[in-house]
């Protein structure tokens, strides 16, 4: 087994390693044994057979663990789901937040925690912006195409003159990876803290627990007010704010390859147009793969698995295609 010192470093296999190389140990004085003394031969063999069934089971444990390392890295079970309201004004506002109970009821069904950070709403109380921390298993996996703008065509109900409105919410999913590719300088960030504001209790008003950080050469910012301690929000700040950097970096770098991405659905990029939902015709529709459903209210209500699971299934068949 190669890199044996490497997997020494692992937390996750470093027991493996360790015994993987007691075993090469024991093989090698059994081998230098039976040089000295050819007698013990065919009493080394059943022991070196021993010792070669060990090492070979070791190396398919490890195997199976650096794979779901992978996959794990690949698809974190952890994600920063992120709602703006975007062209539309209050119907906007009230379709992002609209989109944010979606998410919440899909999140519900798959057995996920769902947590807010952090939320900006508009006198008449619909979503300006909002976050969420979104964890478990094959959560960025099955969440990751939902970045980019979704538009609703409705009759709001303030309307009087019973006009179809257009209004659009832009989606951003951050998977939060536990190994960055982004370095950050820590002289890059400006930290501001503030008092949280909303329920949550006397001390949640009277200690500055809020954090937002700046990214000073992206401008990107990162507002955390949830959490209890102004530790515990600065902690998760700046793993979204990482998440943001190395989200931005993907999508300039996908932008340059689009040409020669073939099995792309998208680039990740939160101003592209993914999806319309029409109320009056009953009908949702992802552009990206020509495909419409039926049924939106069952649809709002979190049951959007088919929709998840067709455009998994596009972006498989064309990468088999290809």
């Amino acid at each position: 087994m190669e890199n044996i010192e490497e997997l020494k470093k692992n937390p996750k296999t470093n027991f493996l390693a360790k015994e993987y190389e007691r075993l090469q140990k024991e093989e090698s004085s059994i081998l230098d044994m039976i040089k000295n003394d050819l007698t013990m031969k065919e009493l080394a063999e059943n022991e070196l057979n021993s010792i070669k069934i060990q090492k070979e089971a070791i190396e398919e444990q490890i195997k199976g663990m650096l794979k779901t390392e992978r996959e794990e890295e690949e698809f974190p079970n952890e994600i920063v789901i992120e709602i703006r309201a975007g062209a539309g004004g209050d119907e906007a506002s009230i379709f992002a937040e609209n989109l944010a109970e979606m998410y919440e009821k899909y999140a519900g069904l798959n057995g996920w925690a769902f947590k807010k950070l952090d939320e900006s709403r508009n006198s008449i109380d619909g979503y300006k912006e909002v976050s969420f921390e979104v964890k478990g298993k094959d959560v960025y996996k099955k969440m990751r195409f939902e970045t980019g703008v979704h538009r609703v065509q409705r009759i709001p109900a303030t309307e009087k003159m019973g006009r179809v409105h257009t209004s659009t919410a832009s989606v951003a999913i951050l998977p939060i990876r536990r190994k960055t590719k982004i370095e950050i300088n820590p002289s890059d960030i400006e930290m501001e803290f503030s008092r949280s504001g909303g329920a949550g209790g006397q001390n949640v008003n009277k200690v500055e627990t809020a954090v937002r950080l700046i990214h000073k050469p992206t401008g990107i910012s990162v507002r955390c007010t949830e959490e209890r301690s102004q530790l515990k929000n600065r902690e998760k700040a700046m793993n979204i704010l990482s998440a943001k950097l190395e989200a931005l970096h993907e999508e300039e770098e996908a932008k340059k390859l689009s040409s020669e991405r073939k099995s792309q659905i998208g680039t990740g990029d939160r101003s592209e147009k993914i999806r319309t939902y029409n109320y009056l015709q009953d009908r949702i529709t992802d552009h990206r793969i020509k495909e419409s459903w039926h049924n939106i209210e069952n649809i709002m209500a979190g049951y959007m698995e088919n929709i998840i699971e067709s455009l998994q299934n596009n972006i498989n068949t064309k990468e088999v295609e290809n």
